[in-house]
């Protein structure tokens, strides 16, 4: 398929004008059935990697989707793109399983959407049978496929039986698809799910809107999540490691008026639905939540995600902090980091019953510390957990915008990697300090370290600074460190040139003093009124059509709308997010609201000369005798949408009875003020000249009636 076909697809179903990093090419091979392995962090555009396709080829594509909410909000979101979309979960009855079933076989839905545990099972293969022989299954998506390796942070044992697909239709592609994988986890992918010879896309882990922090926890930082959660333009979710923690804090947020809700495992499944559902909705704007909450949440304006208690293992965090800014707009990440979490967590470890699990666990837990308490460039030290490397000083990370003093530590990064040598390279990083500081320790005794030449040369820096220096060390890839449960540091090529004196260190010392948290000056721009406007009008439209906003437009959308401002619906076709669907459902909807908006603010307003389908709805329910209000509630509109329909109607030559709408004595209160501020085009200083005792969708209609002459 030409580029320009698949652009003008992308255009016609999704409403972007161009693809993602990526994303086209994944698209073509898609197209030229081949398996492939993807690995694209969250808000990399994942999902129409696969939909793409579903809907340019002939047949069905199977989604495999671990959770009930993830299938419902695709499906919610393709259905709203005008596109045939289905799931099949214990969410429904059988006879609604049945009448789905007949509609796929009908050829209705492009897209179906299924459990591995459903996928697999004895009565559900047959009628995937019967799918391929009536109308073809295209290709397999499987989502989240990190769960298919017990590598991965979320290993779930149904989707090792997966493999059976292959086996029962080796003809059929399949895609594989997550947004963390290390290599060892990608390799198990392939194997298990047997992919012949896939193209593998890895996208950068480099999530550039996304600000990272590590703040120190200590009595005030309840305080400080509270400034910072009051100051967010949008939702967010706080994770904490117990229940008792999240009923805790989600009962303190909610005593101090912040719209907040608990999720953890502890409350029963009706609860936690609920609770998901009003979040996603925009019900409430905090989620507290154990690790219990997220993986599969499709929601993309998450403006924040806060780790009130420190993380279990870099992966996880990676993906629980990327749940903020899907959309690509700006978001924050924040751990609270203290000591007592560390023995929280080590407590845990130390339940589970296989050593060699307890090994794996403890040794993720050193690197989310080392992480912590780094001093490098945060997205430097993530990315290169995952084998990616990133040079630092991304900008956007609370060691790059407030980076701690740099020294030249050479001389102390060759004395710590001749110890490793002369340790034989068999032993981590606190073996080597205690060796380095000449300790007397049973281990070091043992070993007779005591007597190797580097025993005892580092007495004058602290263990702390020696573990400074290991992680920096670490994170610049100038030593390596063993992964497979025992961390035993490794020397590398670039170890030896440091040895050699062919390469200087230099590293980031942490200050002294701890610094509370700075506030943030957040100058409100004059588009964000709109935005605000836009919001709200979305919120009505998605209650009124019982699904999340996001599914009527993305907040990048509504921001587009409220920078550009289209004045017509060629023009609102034009913005990125609105498909050809969402154009005929909401343009001229938001449309009035823009143009309401733009007058109140003295601006320029595209004039036309007959009225749009919503302008005549309203005048309907005029003429049949409704009141504005009575005519809002109909239409789950603002007034001030119905006032701006009117207002437009009368300059096209409607008659309205304005007695009917204001009464007479205000409306020459109106004329009056009118006349005395003397301009026409603005609102805003008529609004305020009159105290602000009447509304602007009542000086919009007065000024009409004026310019018609009629006042």
């Amino acid at each position: 398929m030409q580029t320009h076909t698949l652009e003008k697809a992308l255009k016609h179903y999704f409403g972007y004008d161009t693809f993602r990093p990526g994303q086209r090419q994944i698209v073509e091979q898609a197209l030229q059935n081949r398996d492939l392995l993807i690995v694209m962090p969250t808000g990399g555009g994942k999902s129409l990697c696969f939909q793409l396709p579903a809907l340019l080829k002939p047949g069905l594509t199977v989604v495999v989707s671990p959770l009930i909410s993830l299938m419902q909000d695709q499906v919610d979101a393709l259905h709203d793109n005008g596109i045939g979309a289905t799931f099949l979960n214990s969410s429904l009855n059988s006879w609604q399983v049945r009448h789905r079933e007949e509609a796929i076989l009908n050829g209705k839905s492009k897209l179906l959407y299924v459990a591995p545990e459903r996928l697999v099972s004895e009565r559900f293969l047959p009628f995937l049978d019967l799918v391929k022989h009536q109308i073809g299954i295209n290709s397999f998506a499987i989502d989240e496929a990190h769960c298919v390796s017990e590598w991965g942070h979320d290993f779930r044992p149904e989707y090792r039986q997966l493999r059976i697909l292959r086996k029962r239709y080796p003809d059929t592609p399949i895609m594989a698809l997550t947004a963390t994988a290390t290599e060892r986890v990608r390799k198990d992918i392939i194997e298990q799910l047997t992919l012949h010879e896939p193209n593998i896309h890895i996208a950068s882990f480099n999530r550039k809107n996304l600000y990272y922090e590590v703040r120190p926890k200590h009595k005030n930082s309840y305080t400080e999540l509270l400034w910072e959660i009051k100051q967010a333009k949008g939702a967010g979710i706080v994770y904490c490691l117990s229940r008792k923690g999240v009923d805790e804090l989600a009962f303190k947020l909610q005593k101090d008026a912040i719209k907040a809700l608990p999720y953890h495992a502890g409350l029963t499944d009706e609860e936690r639905a609920e609770n998901q559902t009003r979040f996603i909705r925009d019900d409430v704007q905090v989620m507290v939540a154990t690790i219990a909450f997220g993986m599969g949440i499709n929601k993309p304006d998450v403006r924040f995600v806060v780790h009130y208690d420190l993380p279990r293992n870099l992966e996880s965090y990676y993906q629980e902090s990327g749940r903020a800014g899907r959309d690509g707009e700006p978001s924050r990440c924040v751990i609270y980091f203290s000591f007592g979490d560390i023995k929280k967590i080590e407590w845990g470890i130390d339940q589970k019953p296989d050593e060699q699990e307890q090994m794996i666990a403890r040794q993720q837990l050193r690197r989310v510390i080392d992480y912590a308490e780094g001093t490098e460039c945060r997205r430097t030290m993530q990315l290169s957990y995952f084998g990616e490397y990133f040079a630092g000083n991304c900008g956007n990370c609370d060691n790059c915008c407030s980076p701690k003093p740099v020294e030249d530590w050479t001389i102390e990064a060759m004395k710590f990697l001749s110890c490793v040598a002369r340790c034989k390279e068999k032993f981590g990083i606190n073996h080597i300090i205690d060796v380095l500081r000449g300790s007397r320790g049973q281990k070091v005794l043992q070993n007779k370290h005591d007597e190797l030449s580097t025993y005892g040369i580092g007495k004058d820096k602290t263990a702390e600074e020696w573990k400074n220096l290991a992680r920096s060390l670490l994170n610049q890839g100038l030593l390596e460190q063993t992964t497979d449960g025992y961390a035993v540091l490794k020397l590398n090529a670039l170890s030896w040139e440091v040895m050699r004196r062919q390469r200087s260190v230099s590293i980031a010392i942490p200050k002294k003093e701890t610094t509370t948290l700075a506030e943030t000056n957040l100058k409100k721009a004059g588009f964000e009124l709109l935005f605000d406007r836009l919001r709200q009008l979305r919120k009505q439209i998605a209650d009124e059509h019982s699904v999340p906003p996001y599914v009527i437009f993305h907040d990048s959308t509504l921001k587009l709308m409220a920078q550009v401002q289209p004045q017509s619906l060629a023009e609102f076709g034009e913005i990125s997010g609105v498909g050809a669907r969402k154009l005929e459902q909401y343009g001229e909807i938001f449309l009035a609201e823009i143009q309401a908006y733009r007058q109140e603010q003295g601006l320029a307003v595209a004039k036309s000369t007959t009225p749009n389908t919503t302008q005549l709805i309203t005048w309907e329910y005029y003429e049949q005798g409704l009141s504005i209000e009575e005519i809002a509630q109909k239409r789950n509109l603002q007034p001030s949408t119905i006032w701006g329909h009117l207002a437009e109607l009368i300059g096209m030559g409607k008659i309205v009875d304005l007695d009917r709408i204001i009464d007479p004595e205000r409306q020459q209160l109106i004329v009056k003020a009118i006349k005395e501020v003397g301009v026409t085009n603005a609102l805003k200083p008529i609004y305020e000249y009159l105290d602000e005792k009447v509304n602007y969708g009542e000086i919009r209609l007065v000024i009409s009636f004026m310019r018609q002459g009629i006042l």
